[in-house]
């Protein structure tokens, strides 16, 4: 291939081959192009090209229902190979098919897309200690973000794992997120949804598939575990992604720029307040100002405590010396709301998204 794209090829360009060249292994790909190989210097276009987003991703399965939508893109994602050749465009017709619908095909021994999961990590060449991996990977669906509670989880050393995180990151298996108020705190997330679901809920339970019913037992035993662990940590994300790419910048009063989640220490209660939505823009020529502080929640319909719990946050942030003048407290549920937090939101006292506003909204 050196060869082919050389220098005898510059001589004359109008004879100058094109070299396509694709894969799913991160780390092998952005290998090719390194400075020690034989290619490096001669690529005209290094193209990553990134799942579908959420709303794009119900388009294409043709899901119209907004709750389903999540349901499904917390399992698949927003990877289209899933529809067409894993599942043979297998999709649920419509929420009260989606029990059914997971027995069926991710659940399903049968099906490719049951196998994927551990396939994505075996995909990669870089990767020695796949028990490692797994274990890290597994750590993380199990709703454990940094690196010292994933350490714990897997029995080792903080040390012992800085090597898995940087591998698993570079591979594009899992994202390191700063903290929005924290500086010195990352947490980290399992990038592709498959992989949560598989670690979080079938490999607890594998033993459970190769019974009779196998697959429906092991879901009725699981699907919990599936929205507490899978469904809500994807909600939340999903809410992120909506205000980054969807949201209107009249929405926060600003163009939001980052968007994170983060922790703030309360010394007087002696916890910590986490908030799911933190969004930090630009007003005019002004960046880097808080636009927003939000709490996400799928399965709770929510009411004043969790506008007041919000504006505690606002309160310590303040008294931290951070400026809160433009800071608008945001909602966000998958269960909607109660008449009294619709009241607070029509005298502009905070900002509620409902599913009907994620898919179709700004």
């Amino acid at each position: 291939m050196q060869a082919a794209i050389g220098v005898r090829s510059e001589r004359n360009r109008k004879e100058r081959p094109r070299v396509l060249l694709c894969g799913s292994a991160m780390s092998f790909r952005g290998g090719l192009l390194a400075g020690a190989s034989p290619l490096y210097g001669r690529a005209g276009l290094d193209l990553v090209v990134h799942s579908l987003g959420f709303r794009e991703a119900a388009e294409f399965w043709g899901i119209r229902d907004p709750r389903l939508a999540v349901l499904v893109h917390s399992i698949v994602g927003g990877t289209p190979a899933y529809r067409r050749e894993f599942v043979d465009d297998d999709v649920p017709d419509g929420p009260d098919d989606f029990d059914a619908w997971v027995c069926r095909t991710v659940l399903n021994p049968a099906r490719p897309i049951h196998g994927e999961a551990p396939y994505l990590l075996a995909a990669e060449p870089d990767l020695r200690s796949r028990s490692l991996y797994h274990s890290v990977l597994a750590a993380v669906a199990g709703g454990n973000h940094t690196s010292g509670g994933i350490a714990s989880a897997v029995g080792r050393k903080a040390t012992d794992i800085s090597l898995p995180l940087s591998v698993l990151k570079s591979c594009g298996l899992l994202t390191a997120e700063p903290d929005a108020f924290r500086a010195n705190r990352t947490t980290y997330h399992v990038a592709e949804p498959l992989i949560t679901f598989h670690h979080a809920v079938v490999r607890p339970e594998t033993a459970l598939l190769s019974r009779r019913r196998g697959a429906a037992m092991m879901w009725e035993h699981s699907r919990s575990t599936f929205l507490s662990k899978v469904v809500g940590p994807h909600f939340e994300r999903l809410c992120r992604e909506w205000v980054e790419w969807h949201a209107d910048p009249a929405t926060f009063g600003g163009m939001p720029i980052r968007v994170a989640s983060g922790t703030v220490a309360d010394p007087v209660n002696r916890s910590s307040l986490e908030a799911d939505v933190v969004v930090h823009g630009a007003i005019g020529q002004d960046q880097g100002i808080l636009l927003s502080v939000g709490e996400a929640k799928w399965h709770k319909v929510m009411h004043l405590g969790h506008l007041q719990r919000l504006r505690r946050i606002l309160q310590l942030l303040e008294a931290k010396g951070l400026d809160i003048r433009h800071a608008r407290p945001a909602c966000y549920s998958g269960a909607g709301f109660d008449p009294d937090l619709r009241a607070a939101e029509s005298r502009g006292e905070v900002v509620l998204v409902d599913l009907q506003r994620l898919y179709h909204g700004s």
